[in-house]
């Protein structure tokens, strides 16, 4: 077993099990992870203020919210209680999102770098909120992870490629990442088998989705894989989109994700701390399940 802390992982509110997941993130706690981070998906901002009051030690945040769903008012008053109510366990991550997103929320947004800065700003101006939570940054692509050296407390990345990261974390200045209160994490997605091949399938069919987006195509092509996002494109372009995923290489799907035995993904999480990343926020999924099967072979992982 690795002699550093254990990784961090993301739990999401699902519909219907809400209070189940709930009470897993205090099994989460009482097994030592070092983190819990929630997802957008099902409110991630409310179940962080379930998680307040529910646990006891455990850091935890978003991971992320999308500044444009609420006002900054809003967002600063439900921040502030969460930080209170936790004692100051809580890590506010924002971001911008994608642009599909904001089409089908029917949000008009702005330039990614000015939005975040001017909400950054705005969130500090609020009166009479109380103590405001540190406020972490969604990164990719290097100017957005220079902006959250500058003006944020840490990045949380999502998907990012290990071998990409030292480049990604070099826009940062030595000082900010050599600080321990200065957060840099990564939603890595992962699936523990015996079988392989199944494993990899199921972070395979996790990414598609994502190899739509144009925004991580361009951090992908960032990260060296031009090829297989060029690809991406062109099935894209001729609405061949069930050829997607087999455009993804296994390189990158290594590159990008973790999976296959307990002791495999154990020393990929190690990789991943030589690789700057201070906190791996593993994301659970299963060959043989739901989310809740995930956890238990995550925990088996590490028992």
């Amino acid at each position: 077993m690795p002699s550093s802390p254990l990784p961090a992982v993301s739990l999401a509110a699902v519909p219907g099990r809400r209070k189940t997941i709930v009470e897993l993130a205090g099994e989460i706690e009482s097994r030592g992870f070092s983190g819990i981070y929630c997802p957008s998906m099902g409110d991630g901002l409310g179940l962080c203020e379930a998680l307040a009051l529910s646990t006891e030690r455990i850091p935890f945040g978003t991971a992320i919210v999308n500044i444009y769903t609420r006002h900054v008012t809003d967002f600063a008053g439900t921040a502030a209680l969460i930080q209170e109510l936790s004692g100051g366990r809580f890590l506010f991550g924002i971001g911008v999102s994608h642009q599909p997103v904001h089409k089908r929320l029917g949000v008009r947004a702005g330039k990614p770098l000015a939005d975040t800065r001017a909400f950054v700003d705005e969130i500090d101006q609020v009166p009479r909120v109380g103590e405001l939570p540190p406020l972490v940054l969604a990164g990719l692509r290097q100017r957005m992870v220079a902006l959250a050296g500058e003006i944020a407390s840490g990045v949380v990345f999502a998907n990012a490629a290990r071998s990409h990261m030292g480049t990604s974390l070099g826009v940062i200045p030595r000082e900010r990442l050599d600080d321990p209160g200065f957060f840099v994490g990564n939603m890595v997605p992962t699936c523990i088998s015996e079988d392989r091949a199944a494993a990899a399938a199921v972070n395979r069919r996790t990414l598609t989705g994502y190899a739509m987006l144009p925004n991580y195509r361009n951090y992908w092509k960032e990260a060296g894989y031009v090829e297989e996002m060029e690809a991406v494109e062109k099935a894209l372009e001729a609405r061949e989109v069930e050829r997607v995923p087999e455009l993804l290489s296994d390189r990158w799907l290594a590159d990008t994700t973790l999976f296959g035995t307990a002791s495999e993904v154990r020393e990929g999480v190690e990789a991943w701390v030589d690789a700057g990343v201070k906190t791996p926020i593993l994301v659970p999924s299963s060959a043989a399940g739901n989310q809740l099967v995930a956890f238990k072979e995550l925990f088996d992982a590490y028992s």
